[in-house]
């Protein structure tokens, strides 16, 4: 039986990510994450070489963007976006809505502990933010949802 683990917090851009599970903690088969995004938010369109990604929707409404179709999702919703896929969220709600992420295999968590540490902003440090995400196996393809560039 492993350890049981103690979640830390990261803040990046107005979001709470409570890291739940590393890579470390699960020799890389997994990293667990929960997330509190402020109404609005949603990463850049984006592709991940290397993890599967899949979202439990605790609380909010969240539109999914995922090769071109879209769907909205409460709480109790579950999203699985398969490794390769190209795919965005927002916040609909005007409260913040909170995701449960998991991600097979793990050490994709590390990202968000390096972009808090740089204080990158989108889309002011987008070079700097592509480049690190490069290092996670990041594609960024296109803006937020409901924003341009």
């Amino acid at each position: 039986m492993a350890a049981a683990s103690v979640p830390y917090n990261v803040q990046w851009l107005g979001t709470t990510y409570r890291i739940c599970l590393t890579a470390e903690q699960t020799v890389s088969r997994l990293g667990i994450f929960e997330s509190l995004s402020q109404p609005g938010y949603g990463p850049p369109r984006h592709i991940h070489d290397e993890e599967d990604e899949t979202f439990y929707i605790q609380s909010g409404e969240v539109e999914f963007w995922m090769n071109g179709q879209t769907c909205i999702v409460g709480p109790g919703s579950v999203v699985h976006v398969p490794r390769g896929t190209e795919h965005a969220f927002r916040v609909l709600d005007d409260r913040p809505a909170r995701m449960l992420t998991v991600m097979t295999p793990g050490g994709f968590e590390g990202f968000f502990a390096e972009m808090a540490t740089h204080k990158c902003r989108i889309p002011d440090d987008m070079d700097q933010i592509a480049a690190i995400g490069a290092r996670f196996g990041l594609t960024f393809t296109g803006p937020p949802l409901g924003a341009a560039w």
